[in-house]
């Protein structure tokens, strides 16, 4: 594939942008942590984020979640970060069809024939709807149409309501209108942790022909309804056949040799049916071709991949050196894909 370079007029303004909400109290405490770990000195550790930031297009806590305090320049060049990957999907995400990765009612209408499970949109005149819905299903998760990192996403079990006609005001006053069936998981994910559906980001480019996986990171809950970060989730890298790259950790400095609460050893786990996976990707990249550069959220059910939603502005998930000792990143499989 043809070089194909970032627009300087996207990256200028993505610069002023964050030199404007740029917050010097918080890139000096993450300074810190970066200089407690490493043994690094605090006003050097300091002067390398923000010449990471400003030129070399490292956003401060890739630099911190990456250990890049300890790499080497050429390693930190394998290193894909936030600020890069907005730039692709910037440029490969056309404006015209983001709204449908962004709305997930819009997502689920557009994408009915990959979710593999139930689900509803709760209006004014549905109440009784909403009810045989759930006491069908007895658990439901609802979700509000616009939301990220695990927000506006709650579980109810119909055996808890009491009143549902307040049951159903309340979703429609809270705007959680998207109502779905609760995933089922592969026993081997339920092993990790049964009480929160597991999800497997999957970041993939589609060129127009071919679609390209360039990351993949499994994702592990604490028994909450989600298992982003926010609720105490974390994540291990994956490599080409599904097997965990090492221990799982966050964002927040917490590593994860064993699963807290089930115990089980996070660098044995094997994603199963990873063939299926990689054929199911390829599936959904092309139902929106026009958004090309997608973070896939992916669980694997009892009977094959199911898929969650899709992330238009992909994010980066990476490896971290401190804990897996592998010190190089997945930026070449970007750039041989794309092109940059």
């Amino acid at each position: 594939m043809p070089s194909q370079g970032f627009s300087p007029v996207t990256r200028l303004r993505y610069l002023a942008g964050r030199a404007r909400r740029i917050d010097v109290g918080s890139v000096v405490e993450r300074a810190k942590e970066a200089s407690a770990q490493h043994g690094k000195a605090l006003p050097l550790v300091v002067a390398d984020m923000l010449f990471q930031a400003g030129v070399k297009n490292v956003g401060f806590q890739d630099y911190i979640d990456y250990d890049f305090a300890i790499l080497t320049p050429a390693e930190r060049a394998t290193y894909m970060t936030h600020p890069v990957s907005n730039q692709i999907s910037q440029k490969y995400d056309h404006p015209d069809y983001r709204g449908i990765f962004q709305d997930k009612v819009a997502f689920d209408r557009r994408f009915s024939d990959f979710l593999r499970r139930d689900w509803m949109v709760v209006d004014a005149d549905n109440a009784d709807e909403l009810r045989a819905f759930t006491e069908r299903l007895g658990t439901v998760v609802t979700k509000e149409p616009v939301g990220q990192a695990g927000t506006g996403v709650h579980r109810y079990h119909a055996a808890e309501v009491e009143d549902w006609s307040a049951f159903h005001r309340g979703l429609l006053e809270r705007g959680e209108i998207l109502v779905e069936e609760v995933i089922r998981q592969h026993d081997d994910l339920a092993a990790v942790c049964p009480g929160t559906v597991n999800t497997t980001r999957v970041t993939a480019f589609f060129d127009g022909e071919k679609t390209h996986i360039l990351a993949m990171a499994q994702k592990f809950g604490r028994g909450a309804v989600s298992d982003q970060m926010t609720f105490g989730g974390f994540y291990t890298m994956l490599d080409e056949d599904g097997h965990a790259l090492g221990a799982g950790y966050d964002s927040h400095g917490h590593v994860h040799e064993l699963h807290p609460d089930s115990g089980v050893r996070i660098a044995d786990f094997q994603l199963p049916m990873i063939d299926e996976v990689k054929a199911f990707v390829d599936q959904v990249a092309r139902v929106v071709p026009r958004v090309q550069y997608v973070g896939w959220d992916i669980v694997v059910g009892p009977d094959g991949p199911v898929l969650v939603e899709g992330n238009w502005g992909a994010g980066v998930y990476e490896n971290k050196p401190s804990v897996t000792g592998i010190r190089t990143g997945h930026k070449p499989r970007y750039q041989a894909a794309i092109g940059f």
